[in-house]
């Protein structure tokens, strides 16, 4: 399932994820699943016709990345492998960080982030000129709403009808995600 939010020139991905990292850090091996989020760039494309056909938009570079995870073992609800990448750079992840506070409460930690998008920006290294004020503003305006598909998407996660290991035997390096 793949949720997506377009303001002006920022959006926001929402998928499910099952995960195996073929290169776990220690109290992080087996598989993972959950719900990640990402901060987009979003890129308008020329119109491909008359001034009344469909402007092409691509959903482009990630900018900051939220994974709401568990491992597959453990207790659903846990959120223990629940984390952030507060850095991107390009398409690469910076280094997974631990938030007590995100593990806790993260619909909660989210909708703040999420709400405060300048101060994402920031954290992340990034100029504020990547968000326009109407990026800004609809973000800020429409983070419950995003944080209600969240929601949505790890309901489905802990019934068992979305995350689920790839069809082949889910090792190492595993990944099955709707579109993220």
């Amino acid at each position: 399932m793949l949720y997506l939010f377009g303001f002006e020139r920022i959006g926001v991905a929402v998928s499910d994820i099952y995960f195996v990292d073929p290169n776990p850090n220690s109290g992080q091996e087996g598989a993972e699943r959950g719900v990640r989020l990402e901060l987009r760039s979003l890129e308008p494309g020329e119109l491909k016709g008359s001034i009344y056909s469909a402007r092409p938009i691509t959903v482009d570079r990630p900018l900051w990345r939220v994974d709401l995870l568990e491992s597959v073992s453990g207790t659903p609800g846990s959120f223990d492998r629940t984390h952030h990448h507060p850095t991107l750079r390009e398409w690469e992840p910076g280094e997974r960080v631990f938030d007590e506070q995100l593990s806790a409460e993260p619909l909660k930690w989210l909708e703040e982030r999420l709400a405060d998008l300048e101060g994402v920006l920031d954290e992340a290294g990034l100029d504020r000129g990547e968000a326009s004020p109407a990026d800004v503003a609809g973000l800020r305006e429409r983070a419950p709403e995003i944080v209600d598909a969240v929601s949505r998407l790890l309901d489905g996660v802990r019934s068992g009808a979305l995350a689920t290991p790839p069809s082949d035997a889910p090792g190492a390096g595993s990944v099955r995600a709707s579109w993220l």
